[in-house]
């Protein structure tokens, strides 16, 4: 089995910056971020800060001579992946995987019909409570990394090979037998509380106490579960209450990453969520009003001044 050596880092937002500290911590001449114009100059010029750490990680630009990475950590917003993904071009090479930790359910389509699905891993990254401004990152639960083929009754070398560069880096992960149902179950939670607080403006102690915020997170999460059932994803009404497990782990006073999109002006993931619900609505023929009414909603927010 090819030990990874070598991690390329798409993204440098929380979630980026956050698990690159882990592999430069790990080996500093292990890990890369790889960026684009403006960009690139900007994280050369002022890095990141991970919990009151500066970390000078290199940047790779998609025109750089360095070899191909053996493991490409994508951790975008939605909208940004179609449009960066010719940057890493030549950071792929025949032992190349791919872990993308970004919401949703198409960004590993979208990877591999680019690179190959042979190249690409099914990831959920959950539990964690990143926060970021500006440069930087400050977290105090890194979560776990959910990281298999569709089905891990057998694990395969490729799973096998990602386990052990994250053993190296201290970064806690899980390999579940049934990814499709762990994929499903994260976009259940990006729908409910992500675009729940983004419309209440609620970090997650609202969360832990109201009954009323409650119940609009639980509305969303409910179409989901209706949906995954019709797509033949073993999903159960039953774990939405498992999430209030993790839930009541994250600080009350931090914000889901919606909800940081809101407050900075940023453009927020509202398409990858209640827009793709809609979408696979219409195409199962199964109404989702609550979603529905989330996306005009969030789509409002957005477009009031900052």
């Amino acid at each position: 089995m090819t030990p990874i050596r070598t991690i390329a880092i798409l993204g440098a937002g929380a979630m980026g910056a956050m698990y690159a500290s882990r592999f430069y911590a790990m080996d500093p001449a292990s890990v890369a971020f790889v960026a684009s114009g403006e960009r690139a100059e900007r994280l050369r010029r002022e890095g990141v800060i991970v919990n009151d750490q500066p970390f000078p990680i290199p940047v790779l630009t998609p025109d750089d001579p360095a070899p191909p990475a053996d493991l490409i950590l994508v951790a975008l917003k939605h909208h940004q992946l179609a449009a960066s993904l010719p940057d890493l071009d030549r950071r792929v090479g025949e032992q190349t995987l791919f872990l993308s930790v970004m919401n949703g359910l198409d960004s590993e389509e979208v990877i591999a019909a680019r690179f190959g699905a042979e190249k690409v891993l099914l990831t959920v990254a959950v539990g964690m409570d990143a926060q970021r401004r500006g440069q930087v990152i400050h977290y105090a639960a890194i979560g776990t990394l959910l990281v298999g083929e569709a089905d891990n009754t057998v694990l395969s070398e490729r799973v096998r090979r990602v386990q052990a560069v994250l053993d190296r880096a201290g970064i806690p992960y899980q390999t579940p037998v049934d990814m499709l149902n762990r994929l499903w179950w994260k976009f259940m939670i990006n729908v409910g509380v992500n675009q729940a607080s983004a419309v209440l403006r609620a970090p997650y102690g609202v969360f832990h106490t109201s009954p009323h915020a409650q119940a609009i997170m639980e509305a969303a999460m409910r179409e989901v579960v209706i949906l995954a059932q019709a797509k033949g994803v073993r999903l159960e009404m039953s774990e939405i209450d498992h999430w209030y497990t993790i839930l009541r782990k994250l600080h009350p006073d931090n914000k889901t990453s919606m909800l940081q999109d809101i407050d900075a002006g940023r453009e927020t993931e509202v398409d990858a969520f209640a827009g793709k619900m809609v979408a696979l609505g219409r195409e199962c023929g199964i109404p989702t009003p609550v979603n529905e009414l989330l996306y005009h909603a969030i789509k409002v927010i957005e477009a009031q001044p900052r």
